[in-house]
């Protein structure tokens, strides 16, 4: 049945997105030609750096052209590489030309660790003696802790300032399968109790072990950012949560000046006549100001010709085998072959594998596993997690030299689970379609998205997930050097923030990407090298023609759902389930 539904739909993609793909193809080629013709950037003097960070944050650009193509009438979030903002903040150091960095901030499309880590970054560029200035109209919590290590921490006199505590958000979807007699037949490992990905199908509100681990690691990540923020505002952790508890969100713009979160209220002309002042120009004159896509197009100020290299493995997004991977997935096959590229590449010294994935299919998980394990066996491996690596983020991670992780990283959740939607109900009884079948064996049919397990099929389920876990298991104790049974203590689906998840052996040192080179060169003994990022980006025009009409489709349902994107993308997942996931308890939103 889901082979029909899934048919279906692609099939009504397929017609609206014929209709118009000549049309967007054409006019992309045109922009791509265009965009060819541009003047090369060049750095004036006295030009400042400006960091916006409006779009999404992934860990390394695309090369597809089309990447950030807006269709007419559709707002589509556009993307900025992780790799480029660093790149530009480093180079921006060691710039003459470049005298400070002006953020310009509002919200974060990225989780607390990425932002963390392009905090220190501004932390070792003030290293240079250059300023950084920030800015804003209306700022965010996570935002405001990037901003807090500003040299002038600027607001608009009537901009909002939003500090109120952490909040995160779990959806359940229970009350409405019940109503449209949909049956969400559920399989994790017995033990399996923080394993709570599939309790938005179970309940209508979280469980006693969802809500216990949730409280833990949030009130960890949150004291975590007072910590930084105080260190920075000279504002102790106990005042913080004081002004936090009072709802600054809803207070004006003087009251947090006052606190001493900002050190003026200034209009945007003010800001402007600082930041002139700062770069060492005249009065009403232009200011240079590059954003990190068009410094990133700079030919770097030296170039190491070194012979030996680092390979950055990215592997970013959801765990899948490959065959329908979306650009934003895990293309298990892929990033395997890139970490196989880079085990036998004699030139790659040293393997950092950079984790900012949930999870997802248990045999992708394994996939990559195997050879994260046989690189482990000739050259160190060294992962650094980016905001998540749970689940399958933690199974791929598990076999390495060493764990580098953030305070704030959610990771761990080493659990099993699968799904089988039951749509009987919602097909017989309340829209009227009927289904018949014809079998050579007692379970041919086997799993039907139409009926109900059997017993013998669910106890057959039951055993597959639970021979899932135990690989799970052993894969973790062999890699961090626990026994099997203390590796079950601290899994159960059990989700650790990098906090406590060092106390519990699951991490080995705190860090980002920058700090996880760092051990690698340390590790293969090389003081000089360059980088190698793998996977190998793929033609990004063979790629448009092979791929164009599911990344439509998804960008058009992005535009039209918005923020309940993930909401569909959740269930369009579960109607389409292969197999077993390790995946992490549920879709995090915190705010």
């Amino acid at each position: 049945m889901k082979f029909f539904w899934k048919a279906f739909f692609a099939s009504l993609a397929a017609i609206v997105v014929a209709t118009i793909l000549f049309i967007f193809l054409l006019a992309g080629f045109v922009a791509s030609l265009a965009s060819m013709g541009d003047q090369s950037i060049t750095v004036k003097e006295n030009s400042l750096l400006i960091l916006k960070l409006d779009n999404r944050i992934v860990e390394r650009k695309s090369n597809n052209p089309f990447e950030d193509f807006e269709l007419p009438g559709m707002e589509h979030a556009g993307t900025t590489g992780l790799n480029q903002i660093f790149h530009a903040i480093k180079q921006a150091k060691s710039d003459d030309k470049i005298k400070g960095i002006y953020l310009e901030l509002s919200e974060i499309d990225a989780g607390f660790a990425t932002t963390e880590e392009i905090r220190n970054a501004l932390i070792d560029f003030k290293t240079s003696g250059k300023f950084v200035y920030s800015y804003s109209d209306a700022i965010s919590q996570k935002a405001y802790f990037l901003a807090s290590v500003a040299d002038s921490l600027m607001l608009n006199p009537a901009g909002i300032f939003d500090f109120r505590g952490l909040n995160a958000d779990h959806t359940f979807f229970r009350k409405a399968l019940d109503k449209f007699g949909i049956d969400m037949q559920i399989v994790r490992g017995k033990d399996n109790k923080f394993k709570s990905a599939v309790e938005q199908y179970m309940y209508d509100k979280m469980s006693p072990a969802s809500k216990e681990q949730t409280t833990i690691y949030l009130a960890a990540i949150w004291n975590h950012l007072l910590k930084g923020v105080s260190e920075y505002r000279k504002i102790s952790v106990d005042n913080l949560n004081e002004y936090a508890n009072s709802v600054m969100t809803f207070r004006a713009a003087e009251v947090a000046q006052k606190s001493h979160f900002f050190d003026r209220l200034k209009y945007r002309d003010e800001v402007l006549a600082d930041l002139r002042i700062l770069a060492g120009l005249k009065v009403n004159a232009e200011i240079p100001i590059l954003t990190v896509s068009e410094y990133d197009k700079i030919p770097a100020l030296s170039r190491t010709l070194a012979k030996d290299k680092i390979a950055i493995v990215y592997a970013e997004g959801e765990i899948d085998t490959g065959s329908e991977s979306s650009a934003h997935d895990i293309n298990s096959k892929d990033v395997s072959e890139g970490i196989r590229e880079a085990r036998i590449d004699t030139t790659v010294k040293a393997i950092v594998l950079r984790v900012n994935s949930p999870g997802g299919s248990a045999f992708g998980s394994e996939v990559i596993w195997r050879e994260v394990k046989l690189a482990r066996e000739v050259k160190p491996v060294i992962v650094s997690m980016g905001d998540y690596a749970a689940s399958g983020g933690y199974y791929i991670s598990a076999p390495a030299t060493m764990i580098i992780a953030d305070a704030t990283t959610i990771t761990g959740s080493i659990g099993v689970f699968g799904t089988i939607p039951n749509f009987g109900e919602l097909l017989n009884n309340k829209i009227g379609i009927t289904f018949d079948n014809v079998m050579t064996n007692e379970h041919s049919d086997m799993p039907s998205v139409t009926r109900k397990m059997t017993q013998f099929e669910a106890d057959l389920m039951q055993s597959y997930v639970e021979n899932t876990y135990g690989t799970f298991l052993s894969h973790v104790a062999e890699g961090r050097k626990m026994t099997i049974s203390r590796v079950d203590s601290i899994g159960q689906g059990r989700v650790w923030c990098g906090l406590n998840a060092r106390s519990n052996h699951l991490i080995d040192e705190f860090g980002g990407l920058k700090e996880a080179l760092t051990i690698a060169a340390e590790k293969a003994g090389i003081t000089d090298y360059r980088i190698k990022e793998l996977p190998k980006q793929k033609d990004p025009f063979a790629e448009l023609l092979k791929n164009f009409s599911v990344s439509m489709q998804t960008k058009v349902m992005e535009s039209a759902l918005g923020s309940s994107f993930s909401y569909w993308k959740n269930l369009s997942r579960e109607a389409n389930s292969k197999g077993i996931y390790t995946r992490m308890p549920y879709n995090l939103e915190i705010n």
